[in-house]
């Protein structure tokens, strides 16, 4: 769900970037009907999943999460993510966030006909509603985090999520610096 972490740590090729903000929708083994290009940026976002799961600064966000959201404190944890990358844009990265949003919207809807039909609308919905700016507010991932919990089958603590960061916001910016440091060396060592 962290879709903007996934087009950063992707790097400057746009295969990459399409396959790792799309990697949520893609399943089973790759290349599955996947071109290789995208194949590839969706193995890299599986990578960087596992690679989170396991990295101490996440597990300690994941438990952060109280105990009633906990079952979804990984989704919670990918989208608080994004919000702190977004806040910490202009820190972080030289191009402004909207020219960067726009671009991998422009990627994506380059490679729209090569993904598979069930992952398009999302996709064209994410350029739409601009997901990826919005996640720089916190009622963004108010927002987010209220469409997802209407949209699952079952019911679930995703809405009102947003107050899980919010009572305590520093140890989840700290959490995502080493976390998101820890990643882009990670990437970096890739083959």
């Amino acid at each position: 769900m962290n879709f903007l972490a996934h087009a950063v740590l992707a790097g400057d090729d746009p295969a990459l970037i399409v396959g790792g903000v799309v990697g949520d929708w893609i399943k089973g083994p790759l290349p599955g009907l996947l071109p290789p290009d995208l194949a590839r940026g969706v193995a890299l976002h599986r990578a960087i999943d596992s690679h989170a799961e396991t990295h101490p600064a996440f597990q300690r966000s994941r438990n952060r999460v109280a105990a009633d959201r906990r079952r979804y404190a990984g989704v919670l944890v990918d989208i608080f993510y994004d919000h702190l990358l977004a806040r910490e844009w202009a820190r972080l990265r030289p191009t402004p966030l909207d020219s960067y949003c726009a671009a991998v919207y422009r990627h994506i809807d380059a490679r729209l006909a090569d993904l598979p039909e069930h992952a398009r609308p999302a996709m064209q919905l994410m350029a739409r509603e601009d997901w990826l700016s919005s996640y720089a507010d916190l009622a963004g991932i108010a927002d987010v985090l209220q469409r997802m919990a209407r949209r699952a089958r079952q019911p679930n603590p995703l809405a009102g999520g947003e107050q899980a960061f919010s009572a305590d916001a520093a140890g989840f910016a700290d959490d995502f610096g080493q976390w998101f440091a820890d990643a882009q060396d990670f990437v970096a060592r890739r083959p």
